[in-house]
Order: structure tokens, then sequence, then C-alpha cells
């Protein structure tokens, strides 16, 4: 059994907030030329990490792990591993575990993941299946091969029956093995906070890292919060629904939008920023930018 390298966690837990970025598995070989442009410009910032998103099944689940595994074989790049139960039997998850083990993959995020209709259809469960992440981190945490991360919801799971129960959900899965938690996209830095708080008080030290999305595409990020239970809030509609017809003040006001919400986090004790780059470095690297200038970075 290899030692597992915990350089990741190492840095969680140091005085210096950590980066990352996240991509999306690519849907043809012109899209994984396109991410790997990225990544080759992102890994010159040195992040602590980098993830790609697991598809539901077919080629997107397929590229997920090649591109994972390639990551963790040519570049200098720690890669999480995205693992989600959807359509999946059991021994299929278990299948793809042993994929990222041989290809030295040692971090997992270990998601139930959406069902095949979205995020707000019901939970279809696979005969052969797991219907819950606590049960994928359980599976994964008994190989002692993987270091697991998990989901986190700022704003509440949509399927959660409060907040509270949410905060215990994310307790659980971290006494079952995971040790360090990624958040869905927010924009009001309190609600991580009261997330961080409601996780503390039931006696819980998961560091949690607060995902980050800058709206580039107000459509495109509405929707995405829309489907994950997000609130777009008020003060933030306030500064984009005036300029909506204009797609680069938007994209300016996004990119400012993002930089206060990461420089606020990091001001009040996040561990990291995780960046959902949509698989294009440019706006990632300005925020990256503005907020070295700061001395945030």
């Amino acid at each position: 059994m290899p030692d597992l390298d915990r350089a990741l966690l190492d840095q969680l837990a140091s005085a210096a907030p950590t980066v990352s970025f996240e991509f999306f598995p690519p849907k043809d070989d012109a899209g994984e030329d396109v991410l790997w442009a990225t990544i080759t410009e992102l890994e010159t910032l040195r992040p602590t990490f980098v993830s790609i998103t697991y598809g539901a099944g077919g080629t997107s689940q397929d590229r997920t792990v090649r591109v994972t595994s390639r990551i963790a074989q040519e570049t200098s790049l720690c890669p999480v591993a995205h693992l989600t139960l959807v359509r999946q039997t059991r021994d299929e998850v278990a299948g793809v575990l042993d994929e990222y083990a041989e290809a030295g993959v040692q971090h997992v995020l270990a998601l139930r993941g959406d069902p095949p209709g979205g995020p707000r259809a019901d939970w279809e469960t696979h005969p052969d299946g797991m219907d819950h992440a606590i049960d994928l981190v359980e599976l994964a945490a008994g190989q002692d091969r993987f270091i697991l991360g998990v989901a986190a919801f700022p704003e509440g799971h949509p399927d959660a029956e409060s907040r509270d129960h949410d905060a215990q959900v994310l307790v659980d899965k971290a006494r079952a093995g995971a040790e360090f938690a990624i958040t869905q996209l927010f924009f009001r830095p309190s609600d991580y906070f009261e997330l961080v708080e409601r996780v503390r008080a039931l006696g819980s030290d998961l560091p949690i890292i607060p995902g980050i999305m800058p709206i580039l595409n107000f459509g495109q990020v509405a929707r995405m919060a829309e489907l994950s239970g997000a609130e777009m809030p008020r003060e933030v509609l306030d500064v984009i629904e005036p300029i909506a017809d204009d797609p680069a003040k938007v994209r300016a006001a996004g990119i400012e939008l993002a930089t206060q919400l990461c420089r606020d986090l990091v001001a009040g004790g996040a561990p990291g920023l995780h960046f959902i780059t949509l698989n294009r470095s440019k706006a990632t690297r300005e925020i990256w930018e503005a907020l070295r200038a700061d001395g945030v970075l």
C-alpha cells in the first residue's frame, strides 16, 4: 500500500490560503485540447490541487478518468478525482477507484451526483448501486488508498430538511472518513461562514474550501445557481441587472464581485479558494492576479 501524499491537507492547515481549480470533462477532442491549454496555463500558478468533474456516464465519465489520470502522470499538479454514484453499480464504482489508484491518483471527491434529469429531479436508485455520498466515503475509506473530499452546501442541499440537518450530514461524512470539503457555488460570504459555524458547533474541524464561480455570463451562472439551489442575492442582482445587455460590463463586474468575495472569505478565515473555471484560464488568472496584488494570496 503506497504512502498517501498529505501535502494537500498540510496546506489546508497552514496559515496561507490554498488555491485550486476545477475543470469539467470535455465533450470531444477539440474540447480536450482547450482544456489542456488551460491546464498548462494555470499550472504556472502552482495551485494546491486541480479537480475534474465527473459525468453521469458514457464518454464524459471516460474522459474524466482519462484526463485525471493524465494530470497525475504528466504534470506537476495534484489531481482530485470526482466520483459519483449516478447510474453505476457498487462494483462499477469500485472499478473506477481501482483505475484512479492504478494511475497514481490519491485524492477523490466523493459525491452522490445529480440525477440524470438534473439537480432538481428525483434521485433514481440503481438496483445494485448506492444512494448517498457517505456510502462512497465508507467504501473508499475502507481501502486506505485515498484522501477523501466531499461536497458542502452553504445554502443547504436542495433535498436537505434544513441547513442544520445538512451540516449534520457533512459532519457524518467527515466521521466516515472525509478529510476536506469543497462547497457548491455561492455568492454571500455569510452563507459560507454560517455553514462553517454549524459544522464547528457539531464538533467537527473539517476544512471547508469555498467554491468560487465568477459571473462572466449572467444567464449561464443564474441557471447554474438555480439548479444547484443557490440564491442570486439582491446585492448581486443590483450590480448585474442594469448592465445585463452589455457582456463586457457583466464580465468586468462579475470578476470584481468574485474578487471581493474571495477577499472577504480569506479575511474571515477560509482555508483556501476553489475556482470553478469552466475550462478557461483568463478570468481565473485575472482574479488570482488581483488577489496577489492585494496581498490576499
